[in-house]
């Protein structure tokens, strides 16, 4: 297990957008901004602690999953 201590923490969410949801029913989460995100914050010091993938309802019939990571430093 990780003992790391890190003195603060940052949490985002990045979504697939809708419009894909909606035209192709289930699409891929966006790579190229996850790269970024994740390269834009690690230039800054911060590391991944955690990350999940979540599904939630998008109008009625349509699902949307996000990507949520934790990052500290």
């Amino acid at each position: 297990m990780n003992d790391t201590k890190y003195q603060e923490y940052k949490v985002i969410r990045i979504s697939e957008s809708g419009c894909s949801a909606v035209l192709f029913g289930s699409a891929n989460l966006p790579l190229k901004k996850i790269n970024s995100v994740l390269n834009t914050n690690g230039a800054e010091g911060w590391q991944v602690v955690f990350q999940l993938v979540e599904t939630k309802r998008l109008w009625f019939f349509w699902t949307r999953e996000s990507m949520i990571v934790t990052f500290g430093r």
